[in-house]
């Protein structure tokens, strides 16, 4: 949804109701496809309702599109950084803890939201050619489409491997017996298709700021970037992230906590973000994730392991053992993004008057650890993303969701640049990861390592904490195929040495004096693809079902 032009009445158009496999389009809801189409405002409609997809306006708590906070800030509570407050049944733990399956509520919405998308996708492509517009207004909007769609088959490749390609409207006897095409095939579909929607579209600098939200050149190319680091073809990917900073119209924000609140949504350093407005448009993005203090229901529990990741302030990996750790402020002499990433025990929740206590012992507490209900399960709660002076109610954000921030292309650029064997000197890393270290707010000592070896190790981890919870990491491990090891181990939350109340696991205490979580089982035989939704195999015997499930 792009915000000039939102209104309820979006809440009724095109909206497609699954018949029975959700390959087939259903009649329009509200509006006949045969006499919708008559001018460039129908057409606008259209294009809004293929951005909105299925994304829901209240508090589903199932991935409902790959551009919602649940389909992106949820995937990482799949992996070392975060764990589902909903404990080891949720249908997001069950992607990692070797018990998923093809009944998994959360497997099956991706499925769902990603045909109903393309549907809407190829609905549109169907009609946009027969309505009176300019031939560059068509253009534009066929490309804005074709990179959606484009957008559900790469996520549906990644996930689910082989998978259905529909590329027209289809009937429901065509539905109940398409075959699953070979994810090769199925990603140089989307590799293509990205690679002929960038020109029809404006840039970031010529994007008029009533239509923020719609795509642009640089949002598009971030996709192909992101399909061929996918594909492992990192030279052409590096080209790919060459042009994006050589529009040079993005740039490295100052400020990287309020990046991610309402004050920040328009940064140069933004490239795209899913667009809400409150009161008309709204997310709930508050009501799942702020601590039970203020009335939230804390889904969101990031690990010890994720602490960990972050540096000491002078850019020495972080230790247990070293002086300068203080278990009672593990925030203080870190790489700031801690701090502006984890919620910490004892903090002042900025000027609500409340704050977040979760210590095991402080029965008093709605936040207290292992107290169920919503309290955390970690003992840390998640800052990033969460403006606690926000006042309206916490199902009524007009927060946009940030999909894809100029840092992530900068830290590409040079993982595609590594990975494709080119030599590394320290021009290219102040011009890359040097610049996301930099920034004013975060002030970290540059990355002076050009060892290939060593430097994909700085490398990744600089990934995964410039860009935690925000539906990176997860992808990142698969397709680095570290999740085997990364993924099979216990976790760990905050430590609260001498506390009366700890959880442990077999009754062992552990050395740094930590909250017991959960362990993963990551199964690398059957775990790097999810399975494809019983529903849908139960309806077309010709969906082959993944190994393993």
């Amino acid at each position: 949804m792009f915000k000039n032009i939102y209104s309820p009445i979006l809440l009724l158009v095109l909206i497609f109701t699954s018949c029975e496999a959700e390959l087939e389009k259903a009649p329009l809801d509200q509006f006949s496809s045969e006499t919708f189409w008559q001018d460039e405002n129908d057409a606008l409609l259209a294009l809004t309702g293929v951005y909105r997809g299925t994304m829901t306006l209240n508090t589903s708590v199932n991935m409902n599109d790959w551009w919602s906070y649940t389909g992106l800030m949820w995937l990482d509570l799949a992996t070392d950084d975060g764990f589902d407050r909903r404990g080891v049944n949720s249908p997001v733990h069950k992607l990692t803890n070797g018990t998923n399956t093809a009944s998994n509520g959360f497997v099956s919405s991706a499925w769902e939201t990603s045909y109903k998308k393309i549907a809407r996708s190829n609905d549109f492509l169907n009609n946009i050619q027969e309505v009176p517009m300019e031939e560059n207004k068509i253009a534009r909007f066929s490309s804005e489409v074709r990179a959606i769609r484009a957008w559900q088959y790469f996520n549906l490749a990644q996930y689910f491997g082989d998978v259905p390609l529909v590329k027209e409207a289809i009937t429901i006897e065509e539905a109940n017996s398409m075959p699953r095409m070979p994810k090769q095939q199925v990603m140089q579909f989307v590799i293509d298709e990205l690679k002929a929607s960038v020109d029809a579209l404006p840039t970031h600098a010529e994007l008029p700021g009533e239509e923020r939200g719609r795509l642009t050149r640089q949002a598009v190319l971030s996709f192909l970037g992101r399909a061929l680091l996918a594909e492992k073809d990192y030279p052409e990917a590096a080209v790919v992230y060459e042009d994006i900073i050589g529009f040079g119209e993005n740039f490295i924000d100052p400020d990287y906590e309020s990046l991610f609140w309402e004050e920040g949504e328009n940064s140069d350093e933004i490239i795209f973000s899913t667009q809400y407005v409150a009161d008309e448009g709204a997310n709930a993005m508050y009501q799942h994730t702020f601590p039970a203090v203020l009335g939230g229901w804390h889904f969101i529990n990031p690990l010890a392991d994720l602490v960990m990741a972050y540096e000491f302030d002078d850019g020495t990996p972080f230790s247990y053992t070293d002086p300068r750790y203080d278990p009672a402020n593990e925030a203080a002499n870190r790489d700031p993004r801690l701090g502006y990433t984890v919620l910490f025990n004892g903090e002042s929740l900025r000027d609500t008057g409340h704050r977040y206590i979760t210590h095991p012992d402080s029965s008093s507490s709605p936040d207290q650890l292992g107290a169920g209900k919503q309290a955390t399960q970690s003992g840390y709660g998640i800052q990033k993303r969460m403006d606690f002076n926000y006042s309206g109610g916490l199902r009524n954000s007009g927060a946009n969701i940030a999909v894809v921030r100029y840092a992530e292309i900068l830290l590409s650029y040079l993982e595609a640049k590594l990975e494709a064997g080119d030599a590394i000197d320290q021009a290219l890393l102040d011009a890359t990861i040097n610049k996301v270290r930099g920034r004013a707010s975060v002030d970290m000592p540059p990355v002076t390592v050009t060892d290939p070896t060593q430097l994909r190790k700085v490398l990744r981890n600089e990934r995964r904490i410039e860009l935690a919870f925000e539906g990176i990491h997860y992808w990142d491990l698969l397709r680095w195929e570290t999740a085997e090891t990364e993924l099979n181990a216990d976790f760990y939350g905050a430590p609260f040495p001498n506390a009366t109340r700890m959880q442990k696991k077999d009754g062992q205490t552990d050395p740094y004096n930590r909250w017991y979580v959960m362990s993963r089982n990551f199964r690398p035989q059957v775990d790097y693809l999810w399975p494809i939704p019983q529903t849908e195999v139960n309806i077309n015997p010709n969906l082959e079902q993944n190994p393993g499930y």
